[in-house]
């Protein structure tokens, strides 16, 4: 197939070439771009928690009056003791926060109390010795907490924050030697000793700005006494998840009536948490394949409408090729090397285009770099749509016999 034939026949149906062409550009720069998007935000809600997340209640409780620090901890004690003897309930403890909650307390990590020294920061989950058997944690150096070594603290700033339990993320970065068991490390003005290493426990927030120490959290052996309400993490026994959600408001109102569980979020599943967390990237992924799916579609109608109409203008340039001994195959050739030099000229400026549209996203999104491969992909992407396209009105444009181009003149 000869190439400069075909690019005098396009030189007269610029406007035609250029608008096909800038389709396919734009097209290219776009889906590029919402591709990478797309698995971005499929990365993200796709993160484990390192917990059980289908075993998992948890429970936000508000207390009526204003107990005193003294009666704040009795009444935990009272409803641990309650929702750890209920029937399905495995174990229980009570917390701040709990992995993609998007509430919480965040410190900053150092090798002195300096602030404007610490290396990282780090999310704070108050904890006991129940809380690794709780969440399914799996501890891979050192130790759990002791029951000795829980305190009450009156507030975050009296937390004694001795013995600290750290993610294998967070002890690699304050220790990259691998070093971190029985090390000290400053959360506050006083020393606090790393005693466990879990693997994992993500960090409670699911926004970008905690992306880079998502999983750099820390256990700590204290309990806020002040606050009004309690938080509790519940692991539900295997099969027993609906007949605990249903009947753990009632156990805890008969327990003590004068408290406040919201009907509509006070007591939800782990795995319920997860689908709100992260409606809004699932809720973007989908928009942005819908995207893909539009201009793609629109771009290969653009193409076959084009391919039509010129096969429709050229029946007796067509006719006169076969009777001078072209083959069904030369025609269908000619179409589709025509279609793929137009769509050659696109992507080599959708690509410049996507590459710009990028940076221009990491300017004002802050966004990541998108990997020249997603260029590359989208590429090979847009060429096969482009043929694949073309090929249905090349087909027609084959089966054009000599005789009938003739008695269309």
């Amino acid at each position: 197939m000869q190439i400069k034939p075909i690019l005098a026949a396009l030189r007269h149906h610029k406007s035609g070439t250029a608008l096909i062409a800038l389709q396919i550009a734009l097209t290219l720069a776009i889906v590029c771009n919402a591709l990478f998007i797309i698995r971005q935000r499929m990365a993200h809600l796709s993160r484990p928690t390192g917990v059980d997340e289908a075993s998992l209640l948890v429970i936000q409780n508000q207390w009526a009056g204003k107990p005193s620090t003294d009666e704040m901890s009795s009444l935990m004690a009272a409803d641990l003791a309650t929702l750890r003897q209920l029937p399905g309930v495995a174990d229980a403890y009570a917390t701040n926060a709990w992995p993609l909650g998007n509430g919480g307390i965040s410190f900053g990590m150092g090798y002195t109390p300096e602030k404007q020294a610490s290396v990282t920061s780090t999310a704070i989950y108050f904890a006991d010795q129940h809380t690794l058997p709780t969440l399914g944690l799996k501890l891979i150096a050192g130790r759990n907490f002791q029951a000795d070594e829980i305190r009450q603290a009156k507030d975050v700033s009296s937390m004694a924050l001795s013995e600290i339990i750290v993610t294998r993320d967070l002890a690699e970065k304050m220790f990259p030697r691998g070093d971190a068991l029985g090390k000290a490390v400053y959360l506050s003005a006083k020393p606090s000793t790393i005693v466990g290493i879990v693997e994992r426990m993500q960090v409670p927030w699911v926004y970008s700005f905690a992306d880079n120490w998502a999983e750099r959290s820390t256990l700590v052996p204290d309990q806020l006494s002040t606050l009004r309400g309690d938080n509790y993490v519940v692991r539900v026994k295997p099969g027993q998840m609906d007949a605990v959600f249903d009947g753990v408001s009632k156990a805890l109102f008969a327990a003590n009536r004068l408290r406040v569980i919201s009907p509509r979020d006070g007591v939800q599943r782990l795995s319920d948490v997860r689908t709100k967390a992260y409606k809004s990237d699932r809720g973007m992924a989908i928009m942005m394949g819908l995207i893909c799916v539009v201009l793609l579609a629109i771009t290969a109608a653009g193409i076959v409408g084009l391919t039509s109409f010129w096969v429709g203008q050229r029946r007796k340039q067509i006719g006169v090729r076969r009777a001078l001994g072209a083959t069904r195959r030369n025609i269908l050739d000619y179409f589709l090397t025509e279609n793929l030099l137009i769509s050659t000229g696109g992507v080599i400026v959708g690509s410049v285009l996507a590459v710009g549209l990028n940076l221009g996203l990491i300017a004002y999104f802050e966004l990541n770099r998108m990997p020249l491969a997603y260029v590359g992909v989208g590429v090979l992407v847009v060429l096969l749509l482009g043929q694949l396209a073309t090929l249905a009105p090349a087909l027609r444009a084959s089966r054009v016999s000599p005789v009938e181009a003739t008695r269309s003149v």
